[in-house]
């Protein structure tokens, strides 16, 4: 990893700011931190950047990028209190495939606004987990475009949002290249008196896009009384010489009734409810790669019912 400046060639290639405090984070911020693999790299272990907050207020810039044809798998791990404006650039390389997992694992005063940006070379894959729990306001926005055909683009996001917790993911995919593919799936959990999740998603087919296969789904569980979610699915399409476009989106309440079937065969009430919310995460979960990290989420899936009981 490598420090620079702000006028540094790679900054920016992926997207602009277009959140204010993104924005903000982007003429604010000193020094950006750099992770480049060379080109035909493939790590065997992920690369993990922690991110510790200890209070104060912070601006702060990563720039991950891949040659062509690297392969690498990053997990950036966010933890601590602090008021923290933050950008994060992906330049995936030609033929190169990268994973992420951004983790926002506050604690429960720290605020996180952050755009993450996405470009995509020719035949390159791009896999995004972002993983929200802690914080008292998180809100995130993942964009991605690409840089040439054949680009592949999958969105993964898991949220659980507690009392009083405001967490907000919105995301943008702009098909601005023919043949490319684009996959959304974000799954979230609400529980307690004034927890609010916003979850918000674009897609945008340009009218050289031809050949663009995308579709997009955002899925609630409201496990209490008291919590609200805001979901909205937005597809616009400028041709029609596509594979496959659609969206989806869905909100559920938690009822004692969908219980039944597993306390009829013995299982407590607790132990029931704690199946069904890990089997609603699970085939996210089970998609990350990162044993820890997978462990980890589900602890902490556990964690937040028991102290709801």
């Amino acid at each position: 990893m490598e420090t620079v400046g702000r006028d540094d060639a790679r900054l920016g290639k992926a997207g602009t700011p277009v959140d204010r405090v993104a924005a903000q984070a982007y003429s604010s911020f000193e020094k950006a931190s750099v992770v480049t693999v060379p080109k035909e790299t493939v790590l065997t272990e992920p690369i993990r950047i922690v991110v510790h907050g200890e209070g104060g207020v912070a601006y702060g810039h990563q720039v991950i990028e891949l040659g062509a044809f690297a392969e690498a798998v990053v997990v950036i791990d966010h933890t601590g209190d602090a008021v923290l404006a933050a950008n994060v650039d992906y330049i995936v390389g030609d033929g190169a495939k990268l994973t992420v997992v951004s983790v926002q694992d506050w604690d429960d005063k720290a605020v996180h606004i952050g755009q993450h940006n996405a470009l995509i070379g020719r035949d390159a894959t791009f896999k995004s987990f972002v993983v929200t729990f802690g914080g008292d306001v998180v809100r995130l926005h993942p964009r991605v475009a690409y840089a040439g055909p054949g680009g592949d683009a999958e969105l993964f996001g898991l949220y659980f949002t507690d009392a009083g917790q405001h967490q907000e993911h919105r995301l943008l995919v702009d098909h601005n290249t023919p043949h490319c593919k684009s996959n959304v799936m974000y799954k979230g959990a609400l529980q307690g008196e004034g927890a609010h999740a916003v979850w918000i998603g674009d897609v945008l087919i340009e009218a050289t896009a031809e050949g663009t296969d995308t579709y997009e789904m955002n899925r609630n569980l409201v496990l209490t009384d008291g919590a609200r979610v805001d979901s909205v699915p937005n597809l616009e399409i400028e041709t029609g010489e596509i594979v496959g476009a659609g969206h989806a989106s869905a909100t559920g309440r938690f009822d004692d009734e969908q219980l039944f079937y597993l306390m009829a065969r013995g299982i407590p009430a607790d132990d029931a409810r704690r199946l069904v919310v890990r089997g609603f995460f699970a085939e996210l979960v089970q998609q990350i790669g990162v044993t820890d990290i997978e462990e980890r989420l589900l602890e902490k899936i556990d964690a937040e019912l028991e102290a709801s009981v």
